[in-house]
């Protein structure tokens, strides 16, 4: 380990005031997924967030182009900052790349996507990683100076280990040869071990980039269990159902509470170097979105279980 980064790695006392200003941080700057069918909430969500809070906006199954630009440009028109979604593997040409970055960055006035391989088997054009849209040159050319990439700590399901931390490695140092801001997003996870073991890897490589940790917005258990077998989660999925009943839990919603403060403490105690918090919110972006203001103004109490409770309304 280099000596900044064993620096980053020391371990100071933890204040309970120390915990409740990162938490407060972490929330100030999270970022918050949404979706195309989300466009319409994009007024309520003005008066709950930030001005300039990015809104990342996903691309589902067979959804349009265009689809992805509109929503992009709505979301720049309601102040926030939109980051979409490009799933390479869906670019039939270099030409259609070409089309997609113009209209992004002229209508909606893209600074940031996120480049990631798709949900696709087969290519339907040249591309068939984010790498290869980094290497085309394209990106700088049309203004994107701020660029987001998939970060695994748990895994990639269908990539062996080796090949997707040499590909993590790869796209950070394509992206310093290129001048490019990189920030890690990852997938959501339920417990911080993963986190921890990944941060320091990366650390220990010389590797690069922003870490921006994927988290589950509130959301009943059910709902979680569903899109984290979906989205192919790994082992921190069993930590949803270690603490409490778990009758409580399919009934009731489970918030990142707890996760959150993990993250806080092992920021503080020199174990994790995170940047941000990124959240999931599977059909509940105003439910994210109040939550992601409560905890950023400070409403919230820390508990004797690890967790801390939003203040009423």
């Amino acid at each position: 380990m280099t000596a900044q980064a064993a620096k980053r790695y020391q371990e100071p006392a933890i204040s309970s005031g120390d915990e409740r200003a990162t938490i407060i941080r972490l929330a100030q700057h999270a970022s918050v997924e949404m979706t195309v069918h989300d466009a319409g909430k994009l007024g309520d969500c003005q008066a709950i967030l930030r001005g300039g809070s990015r809104l990342y906006i996903s691309h589902l199954p067979g959804q349009e182009w265009e689809a992805t630009i509109a929503t992009a440009a709505q979301v720049r028109g309601h102040g926030f900052e939109p980051v979409p979604h490009v799933p390479v593997r869906k670019l039939a040409s270099r030409e259609e790349l070409e089309q997609v970055l113009e209209q992004l960055t002229r209508r909606a006035g893209v600074r940031q996507i996120l480049l990631i391989a798709g949900d696709v088997k087969e290519a339907a054009g040249p591309f068939t990683a984010s790498a290869e849209v980094m290497k085309s040159g394209l990106l700088g050319r049309h203004g994107i100076t701020t660029l987001s990439v998939a970060g695994h700590p748990e895994g990639h399901p269908a990539v062996s280990e080796t090949e997707t931390r040499n590909a993590e490695a790869a796209k950070a140092e394509l992206a310093r040869e290129l001048g490019l801001e990189l920030t890690f997003v990852t997938q959501f996870l339920f417990e911080t071990a993963p986190i921890v073991s990944w941060s320091r890897q990366l650390h220990e490589r010389g590797v690069q980039g922003h870490i921006a940790i994927g988290l589950a917005g509130p959301a009943k258990l059910t709902t979680l269990i569903n899109y984290a077998m979906r989205c192919g989660v790994g082992p921190s999925m069993r930590a949803l159902s270690q603490r409490g009943g778990v009758l409580t839990k399919l009934i009731g919603e489970r918030g990142p509470e707890k996760i959150v403060r993990e993250i806080a403490g092992g920021m503080l105690s020199g174990q994790l170097a995170v940047d941000s918090l990124h959240f999931y919110t599977f059909g509940g972006l105003l439910r994210t979105c109040r939550w992601v203001k409560a905890v950023s103004e400070g409403r919230f109490e820390l508990d004797d279980d690890a967790g801390f409770v939003l203040a009423s309304d």
